[in-house]
């Protein structure tokens, strides 16, 4: 190969692969069968296990620490009150989290769209919890670090609608627990030719992505090899989580140079300080949700999974927990607020559907946090409670489904919802992958 062309093709590869390793041509068309609601989805799992009694229940202190102080930290996406006392989970002034973050929304995402208050998840574990929501089903033999066996919304999406791999993508809070393996399944009817970008932002444009890829470097084989054994070396560990090689894909010249220009332009914002942030972002799920903002405005995808976990903190710090949760609440509401308002092509043309994995347990364990707080793990039938959300055209505002004593809805209703919304519901469910309990959260109004 000549040096010129190595030094287009070859460096394009390169840094595409870094970005989004999977960048797909894309997939066959086929017509909608059924009305369409929007033309975008953004699926927030709101990850890490989210104990019931202080999400949805506002409960604050009251049912774990056996403190009288009720209250809710979740105000950009529940109606109610916050705690008057014992403020912990803002921001630091002279005591530590003192201040709650302010709120961004001029009206809650309850208000807006449907509240699902109890809702079943069937698994206790984060990897076969999110298996879940990006699949529509529970394939409860299949274990970590392993590809899904089921196909997940991201290949229903290319595959009946005919996307391409640039109109579909997860944006990870990071490489660990198999999380990157869930852009695509190994299922033959479906697999990696209608599989979707992987980003984890923080990785991508951590240092060592700076050091690679921040000036869209290109090396020639025989003058360079060392820094392209270095890249290598990075790539394999960003990408190879699961201990398996990369497929290979062919990708268009377009594809290439849109990521590329998009990670050139991203390292760009990053120098400046103006990568579109929350207001509050000093934790990695809000960095993700920063990004994923960017994903938006450049991309215009079809479908979005935005993955958060911070919150699985809970295990052996319960105030860093509290601190998460409303951090996730707020960079939940950044998100839905720069849609509307700073990318026209999505605004009032978007649905956003929020589901926790599953829940944590009912009693503590024994480890205390700097406040003398237990911690709470995540194993028994409480972690089986959560909530789910949906806000977006064709959605009635202010409504809440089911009650403590009224479960309504299962985890995995999450997949066939977006599938109704872009108009493919009848595919999604006659491809028989789904689980027999799941339905499309407009059939339980």
């Amino acid at each position: 190969m000549k040096r010129r062309k190595f030094l287009k093709t070859g460096g394009l590869v390169a840094t595409g692969a870094f970005a989004a390793p999977y960048i797909l041509p894309s997939g066959r068309l086929f017509a909608r069968t059924g009305s369409q609601l929007a033309e975008h989805v953004v699926f927030v799992l709101f990850a890490g296990g989210v104990r019931q009694q202080e999400a949805v229940s506002q409960r604050y202190l009251d049912d774990s620490q056996g403190v009288n102080i009720p209250g809710n930290i979740l105000y950009n996406l529940l109606e109610g009150d916050p705690p008057d006392s014992k403020i912990v989970y803002g921001t630091t002034t002279d005591l530590d989290g003192d201040t709650p973050i302010p709120k961004i929304l001029g009206q809650t995402i309850q208000k807006q769209g449907v509240l699902f208050k109890e809702v079943l998840s069937r698994t206790t574990g984060h990897y076969s919890g999110l298996n879940g929501l990006v699949t529509g089903n529970y394939y409860y033999t299949q274990g970590l670090k392993s590809k899904p066996t089921l196909p997940t919304i991201f290949e229903y999406a290319r595959k009946h609608l005919g996307l391409s791999a640039t109109k579909t993508w997860f944006v990870g809070n990071g490489i660990s627990n198999s999380v990157p393996l869930l852009n695509y399944s190994l299922h033959e009817d479906y697999g990696v030719k209608y599989g979707a970008n992987f980003l984890a932002p923080r990785i991508t444009f951590g240092d060592q992505g700076f050091k690679h890829l921040s000036n869209a470097k290109v090396y020639h084989p025989e003058e360079e090899l060392d820094p392209i054994y270095q890249m290598k070396y990075f790539l394999d560990n960003v990408w190879l989580a699961s201990g398996k090689t990369i497929d290979t894909i062919n990708n268009t010249d377009e594809e290439k140079q849109d990521i590329k220009d998009f990670i050139k332009e991203m390292f760009n914002k990053k120098s400046a300080g103006t990568i579109a942030m929350p207001p509050v972002s000093d934790n990695s799920d809000l960095e993700t949700i920063g990004y994923a903002c960017e994903v938006l405005k450049w991309f215009k995808p079809t479908v979005t999974v935005v993955n958060l976990h911070d919150i699985d903190g809970c295990h052996s710090n319960f105030t860093y927990y509290l601190q998460s949760m409303h951090r996730a609440d707020h960079g939940t509401a950044h998100l839905w607020n720069y849609i509307q308002t700073q990318i026209p092509e999505m605004a009032d043309n978007t649905v956003m559907i929020l589901v926790p994995e599953h829940g944590r347990n009912l009693e503590p364990n024994p480890i205390k946090d700097e406040n003398d707080w237990l911690a709470y793990d995540h194993s028994d039938d409480n972690s089986k409670r959560i909530f789910s959300m949906m806000v977006g055209p064709g959605i009635d505002g202010d409504l809440v489904i089911g009650s403590e004593s009224n479960r309504v809805g299962i985890a995995t209703d999450a997949v066939p919802t977006i599938a109704e919304v872009l108009g493919f519901k009848d595919d999604v469910m006659n491809a028989g992958h789904i689980d027999v309990k799941a339905k499309s959260m407009f059939d339980h109004l």
